[in-house]
């Protein structure tokens, strides 16, 4: 009997398996790490490397005070409201170009992205990690 209570009770306990982490709001979606052709330094060629973050939410979320990093150090911060509609994406290109809707501009003169591996971290207004990916030397881009 006693034996019996043990697997019901264990059986009870499995069944009610730990919640997984929940989706976060924001994700990094794609990191285009290293922009088609040589690595010239033109904004063109900057260009081409950029990152994407998908709104995960059925709801706008403002992204003021998240920012975006690499290993290095390398820092995109939103720093005024920055509205993202549920489920839509927006891209941060590595080189120079005018804001405008879904198309951000980091305004760099160089890479930020390691060809040959590297990491971009999605952070929040506290500073909390948000999401994060993380390559090796590959095909040029990443999904996340």
């Amino acid at each position: 009997m006693m034996s019996a209570l043990a697997f019901a009770v264990g059986g009870a306990f499995a069944a009610a398996s730990p919640a997984q982490a929940a989706t976060p709001p924001v994700m990094i979606t794609k990191v285009y790490y290293d922009s088609p052709g040589s690595d010239t330094g033109s904004n063109a060629s900057l260009n081409g490397e950029y990152i994407r973050l998908t709104n995960k939410r059925s709801t706008v979320i403002n992204l003021k005070g998240y920012y975006v990093r690499d290993k290095a150090g390398y820092v995109y911060s939103f720093t005024s409201d920055f509205k993202v509609a549920a489920g839509n994406s927006i891209i941060i290109y590595t080189g120079k170009g005018t804001n405008a809707g879904t198309k951000r501009y980091w305004g760099r003169s160089w890479y930020v992205w390691n060809n040959d591996g590297d990491a971009a971290y999605l952070r929040n207004s506290s500073g909390s990690l948000v999401d994060s990916c993380s390559w090796g030397k590959g095909s040029g881009y990443t999904n996340c």
